[in-house]
């Protein structure tokens, strides 16, 4: 801090012009005033929280639509939601706002160097200041000096400083593990959205063989009534039939067109742009592994609950920092430079303090920020806490969701063959007369029913085994999963 009273030369300058003490003081305080503006320093931004599900169906696209039809995997997917999915993408931006938390908490123990250059000019009236001196003039000036300094400031000692940057630093090791962690949730839900059309699209298929199966019936129906071998209402029954049929065909293509619309949104795709899926629906049995192994590995896995650890041990640096305030803190401060009344006629000074500042009584501030850092630290800790369950709590309802799962695949496969051979047989007895198509209308409603249940049963089992692979941790390796590992 600049200190002009203690330097002989400005201070015979200073005895010279009644203002000139004035501005002393003034520019040393415009020294003084960054350096106590840093000592005020504010608590460190909390663990950035989990990005909301909703964020994960969103993106940024970048690219445009074209017109040729693009063939897209669920490894590709995947990929370009890597790239562009909105939670992915703001977890990334908590990052940068932890990082910048962080040095803004170190630059409190660094020493902060600041350079001025001071031109100062002068007029005085005497006179005007009620100073009338016989033989002496009134005006005095103009004068003026050039100050060119450094001033350089300096928390050497700070507990309070040095635990609030450790608890900078866990909270931005806390975003970077989040970002990983929204990489996991990324995959799961671009996943999700790609397994959904893929269902969509094995019941169009389902539904447009059954359409085709109900016109043969509908023609057969037709030719009979004409022959009058069968009555109106045959005809008229598979004529229901087909339209109903036709009506599920209409919604379901529909269903297909909006989830791939919400599969784009997801992965950054322009909205206009035409896509089809290449990958098929995926079947394999899954190797239901130790309930309390995969626990454990998922414990270790998490990069959520990593996280939290970390944003455990921020608060914790920061309950130690609200103790620490009451502890002496030692600050340094210096300047030097040259003075003079041009920059040919100047000489160098300097001043250099040390000052030890000692806590008195401030018992209901330091007892307040106590009680909030403290609540803050109960409360991560439940947080902790809590998750640590619902990591178990999503493992065990994952593999319970495979396994139930895995019998309703094969169950609803059965129920296919049956009801199909069911319908194959109603067409035979119709076709040779020996009785009317009602069992055919009920035949073809059950296969429709069991095609139904098959494609969501085989959804709802790769979903689950994703949901496992996200459980675990693990989700990058979601081959393994849905190849059954």
């Amino acid at each position: 801090m600049p200190n002009l009273l203690h330097n002989p030369t400005t201070a015979r300058r200073i005895a010279l012009r009644p203002q000139g003490l004035v501005l002393a003081v003034l520019g040393s305080l415009a020294a003084v005033l960054p350096a106590v503006a840093q000592l005020n320093l504010s608590a460190p931004q909390s663990a950035p929280a989990p990005q909301p599900a909703t964020s994960y169906q969103g993106s940024v696209a970048t690219d445009k639509a074209t017109a040729e039809t693009l063939s897209l995997t669920l490894e590709d997917a995947v990929q370009r939601g890597l790239k562009t999915n909105l939670g992915l993408l703001l977890s990334n931006t908590q990052i940068a706002s932890s990082r910048g938390q962080r040095l803004q908490d170190l630059q409190a123990l660094l020493p902060s160097i600041d350079a001025n250059i001071k031109e100062s000019l002068q007029q005085n009236d005497l006179a005007a200041q009620g100073l009338k001196i016989p033989g002496f003039p009134t005006i005095i000036g103009p004068f003026g000096f050039t100050d060119i300094r450094a001033n350089l400031t300096w928390t050497v000692f700070s507990l309070n400083s040095l635990k609030t940057y450790m608890a900078a630093r866990h909270n931005f090791r806390s975003a970077q593990l989040s970002a990983e962690d929204a990489r996991q949730m990324v995959i799961l839900t671009v996943g999700n959205a790609y397994l959904k059309v893929l269902a969509d699209q094995a019941l169009i298929e389902s539904t447009q063989a059954q359409v085709e199966t109900s016109k043969v019936s509908l023609d057969q129906a037709s030719r009979n009534h004409a022959a009058g071998t069968a009555p109106r209402l045959d005809e008229l029954r598979a004529q229901v039939d087909t339209q109903r049929l036709e009506q599920q065909l209409i919604v379901a293509k529909n269903a297909k067109e909006k989830d791939k619309l919400a599969l784009a949104h997801i992965i950054g795709l322009p909205l206009g742009q035409n896509f089809e899926t290449a990958d098929k629906a995926p079947y394999a049995a899954f190797d239901q592994p130790d309930v309390q192994e995969a626990i454990r590995q998922a414990l270790a896995n998490r990069k959520d609950r990593q996280a939290s650890a970390e944003a455990t041990k921020g608060e914790e640096d920061m309950r130690k920092a609200a103790t620490y305030d009451r502890l002496p803190t030692v600050k340094a401060e210096a300047d030097y430079g040259d003075i003079g009344v041009n920059v040919r006629h100047s000489h160098g000074t300097g001043n250099a303090t040390g000052t030890i500042t000692i806590p008195i009584f401030k018992e209901a501030q330091y007892r307040g920020e106590a009680q909030v850092a403290q609540s803050a630290l109960d409360e991560q800790r439940d947080k902790q806490s809590d998750l640590d369950a619902q990591i178990e709590a999503d493992v065990r309802d994952a593999l319970l969701d495979i396994a139930s799962s895995q019998q309703q695949v094969e169950v609803a496969h059965s129920n296919v063959e049956l009801s199909t051979e069911v319908l194959s047989e109603a067409q035979d007895r119709y076709k040779a007369g020996v009785s009317d198509n009602l069992a055919v209308s009920d035949a073809q409603q059950t296969v429709a029913q069991a095609d139904s249940q098959y494609v969501n049963s085989l959804y709802q089992h790769n979903v689950a085994k994703l949901n496992l692979a996200r459980a675990m941790g693990v989700a990058q390796n979601y081959k393994q999963y849905l190849g059954g590992k």
